[in-house]
């Protein structure tokens, strides 16, 4: 028996290959899928694994949101059955104590969150703040879309090209467009440790 994202997948994908003109054979080709699971894919008569649906996503040269989300949706046009629930695709990432990709902040070191996952909807990075001015970690910096900041321990401010600095100490948080330029800048004395989640599947 089919999966609820086997059948709805499958009709988007064929809707999505027809558009860009290829052949079942073209699209295999394109992205390492066997034509015999395409098929089937399309036909609702087989699940679809989530590392095939992003090598199929890759081929189609889409990104998954298109064909799962609401634009798929409504290539497959208006029926009288009801909308099927969001589907969950059982992503998990576990990150201990101290583990995590390490990366080199303007502001100090940090680590990445779930570095292991691709075309993750955000990435969560945790900081620490050693930075004592904004000079002294060469500026401003950008990250694509809007962004969360939550200060762990500490003590901070969060300098913008768009705001006043604006201080934090732990619990508190804010939600700010990254787009503009920004930096972390911790209080003189104890140290400060927080919580940076960016938009996309950020490298930083």
């Amino acid at each position: 028996m089919s999966s609820r994202l086997s059948a709805k997948a499958g009709l988007a994908i064929r809707k999505l290959r027809l558009a860009g003109g290829w052949t079942l054979a073209q699209l295999s080709e394109r992205s390492g899928v066997p034509l015999s699971t395409l098929s089937k894919v399309e036909l609702g008569q087989t699940s679809l694994s989530y590392e095939n649906l992003l090598r199929i996503c890759k081929g189609l040269e889409i990104d998954m949101a298109r064909l799962i989300g609401a634009e798929a949706d409504g290539m497959l046009g208006s029926t009288s059955a009801p909308s099927a629930p969001p589907v969950a695709l059982g992503r998990r990432a576990v990150v201990r104590a101290g583990e995590g990709e390490a990366v080199d902040l303007p502001w100090g070191p940090g680590r990445i969150g779930a570095g292991d996952l691709i075309r993750k909807a955000f990435t969560p990075v945790t900081c620490e703040v050693e930075a004592l001015s904004v000079e002294a970690q060469g500026g401003f910096r950008y990250s694509d879309g809007e962004a969360w900041l939550t200060v762990l321990d500490g003590a901070l401010s969060l300098h913008s090209e768009l705001y006043a600095p604006l201080h934090l100490v732990a619990g508190d948080g804010v939600y700010f467009d990254a787009r503009a330029g920004y930096a972390l800048v911790k209080d003189a004395g104890a140290p400060c440790k927080a919580l940076l989640v960016l938009a996309g599947d950020s490298r930083v």
